[in-house]
């Protein structure tokens, strides 16, 4: 990692000419005795640094020095300026490859793409999570990301103890999973859930493997094993537009699709596809007046619930 280190610190001074360690620690998140050695190590292979001790002193880069770097348009520039998800980064080992990238963009472009990268990063923030939930505290992320980046196998501890060869890191919803090679198998683990992860030094020879189909492809088939039944229901227009907001959004997605026309009164009729009904129930009755169940099933079920409600807020026992 001190290779990027040094890498970033060099693109920083190139951009700002002259910092003091203290500011430079704090931008790179490493201590002011890391920023001398660095600077003593780029001083070593030809850059001309120099330190200028007292108020108003710092770290100087040469006046009219700079390093030849392109290959990034101004496209390149504003989206990594977008990523606004360093706290992720970070938890994977690239922090300080990210404030490199920051840096380089700075140095290099023009001005006027230099205030567009600016302006973008000021207007348009990434926040991964969901509502409503803290991020999984992931104890050995850490080594899951370097054992990925050095192709090197890790021996984890998820239920049972295993070897495996790590092919991807996916963040779904604030949620890190890890999908690894097994025993000749691509299988997924939920990191926060492995107890245990150490690197060790055997290497393997990483697959012609995507990772974006193969986890759109896994989803899926995840979905499809989750929802095992359909119920029919008439909704409102109200609550078709509500649908995907309490159900599962793919399934109300195509649920909405193959609605049937609007009748007389608005509503419309369509087939969803569901867990269970115990779920769907529970999931639907938050829809209240604008959802009406058409098989006998769900209707009872939703009965239950509205009964229930009605017992519990109105304090009274038998419902109109």
């Amino acid at each position: 990692m001190r290779a990027s280190r040094l890498m970033a610190l060099l693109f920083v001074l190139q951009r700002r000419r002259s910092a003091t360690a203290a500011e430079l620690a704090a931008e790179l998140e490493v201590s002011e005795r890391t920023i001398y050695r660095d600077v003593a190590a780029l001083t070593e292979v030809g850059v001309p640094l120099w330190t200028e001790p007292g108020p108003g002193g710092g770290i100087r880069l040469v006046d009219g020095w700079r390093t030849r770097l392109d290959g990034l348009t101004g496209a390149e520039a504003a989206t990594l300026f977008t990523m606004g998800a360093p706290q992720l980064l970070a938890e994977l080992g690239m922090g300080t490859a990210l404030a490199g990238a920051q840096a380089k963009i700075l140095a290099t472009l023009p001005e006027e793409l230099r205030a567009h990268a600016r302006t973008v990063a000021e207007r348009v923030y990434l926040d991964a999570p969901g509502w409503f939930q803290e991020p999984a505290e992931v104890a050995h992320l850490g080594t899951l990301a370097e054992a990925l980046w050095e192709q090197r196998r890790v021996s984890i501890v998820y239920r049972a103890a295993r070897t495996v060869d790590p092919l991807g890191l996916v963040l779904k919803a604030g949620v890190w999973y890890l999908v690894a090679r097994v025993e000749g198998q691509v299988r997924t683990y939920r990191a926060a859930r492995i107890t245990e992860a150490t690197l060790l030094d055997e290497r393997f020879e990483r697959p012609d493997f995507d990772l974006p189909a193969w986890w759109a492809e896994s989803a899926a088939a995840f979905a499809a094993t989750m929802l095992r039944e359909t119920v029919r229901i008439r909704v409102s227009a109200r609550g078709l537009r509500a649908l995907r907001r309490v159900t599962d959004v793919e399934a109300a997605a195509a649920a909405v699709a193959g609605a049937g026309e609007p009748d007389g009164e608005g509503w419309r009729e369509l087939t969803l596809a569901v867990e269970s009904l115990d779920v769907a129930a529970g999931q639907l009755v938050s829809l209240g007046g604008d959802v009406e169940a058409l098989d006998p099933e769900l209707r009872s079920r939703l009965a239950d619930h509205g009964r229930a409600l009605w017992e519990r807020n109105s304090g009274a026992t038998n419902p109109p």
